[in-house]
């Protein structure tokens, strides 16, 4: 079901961090994991921008981050940051009056790249645009681009020299008494990035932000990712993430939800569980899926739906899900509500009456969280 009692051996234990802000959003301490994605439209195309930014917290984007490579891109931010319905982190690299520009035009964070931001008089002008704004930072360290004298040090990429150039600039911002920040340490290398995040915890308590970066497309990158991100969260590492994909940002949220949701972080969406299928099926098991995965898109009310292909398996994972549809034979099968069996459909009606089914029950668990706020609201 939905609401399963606790059980020790899933029991995640989260490292402790200090709170901040993205926006109104809050990263760190005792609040959700959030999930971030990024902008792959130009920046200074103000129209496509948006319409990527919305599209991206319909599906459920907590953050979406924009490249700001240029003063134009910085100006648009204007434009956007007003019509987007999360926070906006603002991407900066290379140049630090862009950070200026961007917490000037209403960014809520701006991401900065240890490696190629520049030396510490320039970081502490983009500090003061950012306390003078109100927007926090995120620390963005990245293997492929770290300073030249840590690689002279260390020889390569390493997690030692990812850890080494994050505290220096930890350093350089608590020194100018500014807190309001996370930190990344992402690598294209899953071992390099999980290493790295372990010996970083160790040194601060400042919030992270989890990412395989350069993961791939979209099946090899959701592999890498799904095995990184998911081993620190099960570690209890993490309080942001995003999902790296050479694909739509709107699957990197998919993909990150799904990874939040395989842990029990975060609950969004219909938790669909399903067979792979075989010979035994009573329907066309992933056909079936596929459909209802597109037809319960809009559904947010977090619940699980259970479409088994047969009696093997399927009775009992039905007991453990708000909906389910197990097949049988004679081109019908059993539908579950609540974990229990009530009544034969035939697989002609399947889709159609599953979708009733769930949309009903979204309705019902939506109306009983309302009152059982409005109850809590009215106690106080």
């Amino acid at each position: 079901m939905t609401h399963n009692p606790i059980r020790p051996w899933r029991n995640i234990d989260r490292r402790t961090t200090r709170q901040i802000h993205v926006g109104k959003v809050p990263v760190g301490g005792d609040a959700p994991i959030t999930v971030q994605t990024m902008t792959n439209t130009l920046t200074t195309d103000v129209a496509a921008t948006i319409a990527q930014v919305q599209a991206c917290a319909e599906a459920g984007a907590d953050i979406v981050r924009i490249s700001v490579p240029d003063e134009a891109s910085a100006k648009a931010l204007r434009e956007i940051v007003p019509e987007s319905p999360v926070p906006i982190v603002a991407d900066i690299h290379f140049h630090y009056k862009r950070g200026i520009e961007a917490a000037e035009a209403g960014a809520a964070c701006l991401r900065i790249n240890p490696g190629n931001i520049g030396d510490e008089a320039r970081v502490k002008e983009v500090i003061k645009a950012a306390r003078d704004n109100g927007c926090s930072m995120r620390i963005g360290v990245n293997a492929g681009s770290l300073e030249k004298h840590l690689l002279e040090k260390y020889g390569e990429p390493c997690p030692d020299a990812m850890v080494e150039s994050g505290l220096d600039h930890i350093k350089i911002l608590e020194d100018n008494d500014f807190h309001e920040f996370k930190i990344s340490m992402k690598a294209s290398d899953v071992f390099m990035t999980v290493a790295a995040y372990h010996m970083l915890a160790e040194q601060t308590d400042a919030p992270f932000h989890l990412g395989i970066t350069e993961a791939g497309g979209f099946v090899g990158g959701t592999v890498k990712s799904a095995i990184g991100l998911g081993s620190l969260l099960w570690a209890g590492l993490g309080d942001t993430m995003r999902v790296s994909l050479s694909a739509d940002p709107v699957e990197e949220v998919k993909i990150g939800f799904e990874i939040l949701k395989s842990l029990g972080l975060r609950h969004r969406g219909v938790n669909i569980i399903s067979c792979p299928s075989c010979a035994r099926q009573g329907f066309d098991v992933i056909k079936t899926v596929e459909a209802l995965e597109r037809r319960l898109e809009h559904i947010k009310t977090p619940m699980s739906l259970s479409i088994i292909g047969c009696v093997v398996n399927g009775p009992g994972e039905a007991l453990m899900t708000d909906v389910g549809f197990t097949g049988g034979g004679a081109g019908s099968g059993m539908v579950y509500l609540a974990g229990k069996q009530s009544h034969k459909l035939s697989n002609d009606q399947m889709i159609d009456h599953i979708v009733e089914q769930v949309e009903k029950k979204a309705a019902e668990l939506d109306a009983a969280r309302a009152a059982e706020e409005a109850a809590g609201q009215a106690a106080e």
